[in-house]
């Protein structure tokens, strides 16, 4: 990277915005990575924290199940503010929000690690919360606006390995911080990588201001905020034993008021999530298609642990080591996905690569103790280099017909989405590994009722392809490259 950076600097970084969607400025890579490094620090401390709460329960003198509010504290502030986005960065540029959320993230993060009690964690929270919500769709802006078509592919692969990274690393890091240091330092790692990133985006990334087409919508804001707080605290809340009321009512509540912002939204002329953008052929399909992929990948870093320690009797450690193969598969990927979109298209490569990717993760069905670990860690490997590639291309696909005046409300509708279908994945992969255990019982999870679990969330992803079959041939054709002919009908 910082050879990029080094190269990118030889020339005073502006970064100009043709009509034919050409720049030029700094190479795609650097803007690429600046991002991704910004968007790793949230995925981790997103994950990391979990490994943690026991130890910080017993600090604050509370339970541990109370501390479930500092998790569901960022949810909330994600749900209300990540819709918000796309118009924020229209109205004060794309750089001056994501590099200030950047500086919330840190400031919150610094707030974390001086929380004396679990009340000033939450509020610490909800403030960290904020600049991660600014960070995930307004990050994939920048990187839409400053980088031409033809490289997109690239890039956006180099920004997806943070998202599939982060919640595999998060679990091992957790447990060696909270082994050999103190809990606070979870907090006190994203202050470094904070500031890099803070700098890099000042100097690195070009000032954009989209259009503001009608006032501001608070009342969305509000409606949404409600609705999209209830379904993720309901999804949630379906994972832990005993809260399948308390969820059932979020979850109807999340719906209600989703109806209401429904309604609200075909009135006013600039709704805070544009759902009209449903009408455009590859978007909407790349959301459809992708929010049932990612219910699998939103269950995976949540059984795949789980299997590994309570079926197979391994340590938090060892099975740290174990599903980091995911990780690496899915850097392995950024290299080859260009050269494969480029000669088979996004349609056929997602067709094929979905199956693929799908069966990998149905074969985690049949790990058992006595399987070879390098096969065990040879499949993982190919399961995160798959999945990473169809998520690269559903990302990249997704805006092939969006115009540059709707790509603020396009980022903010589909990470929305992606936010709310992770999990979900995770909600899915619990509720099947609690049936299964009804179904046999079993009073604590065996490796049949994993098994289970994973067939049921893979199961839900190959109905993927009904709606990868709905890209037209040439879907994607001029960001890929792939310039092969569709014959008409009858020639």
């Amino acid at each position: 990277m910082s050879d990029q950076i080094s190269q990118a600097s030889q020339a005073r970084p502006r970064t100009i915005q043709t009509p034919d969607n050409k720049t030029t400025g700094p190479n795609f890579r650097t803007i690429a990575l600046i991002i991704a490094s910004a968007m790793f620090m949230e995925q981790l401390d997103a994950t990391v924290l979990a490994t943690a709460l026991p130890t910080m329960a017993r600090d604050f003198g509370v339970q541990p199940p109370a501390m479930s509010l500092a998790l569901t504290s960022y949810l909330l502030s994600l749900a209300i503010f990540i819709p918000a986005s796309g118009k924020i960065a229209d109205r004060f540029g794309s750089r001056t929000v994501f590099s200030a959320a950047i500086a919330v993230f840190v400031f919150g993060s610094i707030l974390c690690a001086q929380a004396p009690d679990l009340r000033f964690l939450v509020l610490a929270r909800i403030i960290q919360g904020l600049g991660g919500a600014m960070m995930m769709p307004v990050g994939r802006l920048v990187l839409m606006r400053s980088v031409a078509r033809k490289d997109l592919v690239s890039a956006m692969s180099w920004l997806l390995v943070p998202a599939l990274v982060g919640p595999i690393l998060g679990p091992p890091v957790g447990g060696l911080i909270v082994t050999y240091f103190d809990w606070r330092w979870i907090f006190y790692i994203n202050v470094p990588i904070g500031c890099i990133g803070f700098i890099l985006v000042r100097r690195f990334i070009e000032e954009v201001k989209g259009v503001s087409d009608g006032p501001f919508d608070f009342r969305g804001l509000f409606l949404s905020g409600i609705s999209l707080g209830s379904l993720l605290f309901g999804f949630e809340m379906a994972s832990r034993p005993g809260e399948g009321e308390l969820a059932a009512v979020l979850v109807a509540v999340g719906m209600v008021f989703g109806a209401g912002y429904l309604a609200h939204a075909k009135r006013h002329p600039s709704p805070i999530l544009d759902f009209s953008l449903m009408h455009v052929s590859s978007f909407s399909t790349s959301v459809i298609a992708g929010s049932l992929t990612r219910i699998t990948q939103g269950a995976q870093p949540f059984l795949l642990p789980l299997m590994l320690q309570l079926g197979f009797g391994f340590s938090a450690a060892r099975a740290g080591g174990i599903v980091v193969a995911t990780a690496l598969g899915s850097m392995m990927m950024k290299a080859v996905a260009p050269k494969i979109l480029r000669r088979f298209g996004f349609r056929a490569s997602l067709i094929v690569n979905g199956l693929i990717a799908t069966f990998g993760y149905a074969l985690c069905a049949a790990f058992r103790p006595d399987w070879p670990l390098p096969l065990i860690f040879a499949v993982l490997l190919c399961c995160g280099f798959f999945m990473s590639f169809q998520f690269t291309a559903y990302n990249t696909v997704a805006y092939d017909e969006i115009g540059r005046e709707r790509m603020s409300s396009a980022t903010s509708f589909y990470t929305t989405f992606q936010q709310l279908m992770l999990s979900l994945g995770i909600c899915v992969g619990a509720l099947a590994l609690s049936g299964s255990m009804l179904v046999r019982s079993h009073a604590t999870p065996e490796l049949g009722d994993f098994s289970a679990a994973f067939l049921v969330v893979t199961a839900i992803s190959l109905t993927a392809t009904i709606w990868n079959l709905r890209f037209s041939q040439s879907a994607g054709a001029d960001i890929s490259g792939h310039t092969k002919m569709v014959k008409a009908p009858g020639e």
